[in-house]
């Protein structure tokens, strides 16, 4: 998968859950097959897409959009 792809699905189902998702979930939903997502990956869309990880209960963080 091409890193705009990724982008674009994550961004269009954090569109449309605006209380966020955690990784597992994204995972999930969006039928991912990655283990983690690339840490360079995340850092560009936190700059392009304003993707912010917030601590949600437990170990958990929650992927949401500014």
């Amino acid at each position: 998968m091409r890193y705009v792809d990724f982008r674009d699905m994550i961004q269009n189902e954090l569109r449309e859950r605006p209380a966020g998702l955690t990784w597992a979930e994204l995972k999930e939903n969006l039928e991912l097959h990655y283990k983690r997502p690339c840490p360079t990956w995340v850092r560009r869309m936190e700059e392009e897409i304003g993707l912010e990880r917030v601590r949600g209960s437990g170990r958990a963080f929650v992927w949401k959009l500014k």
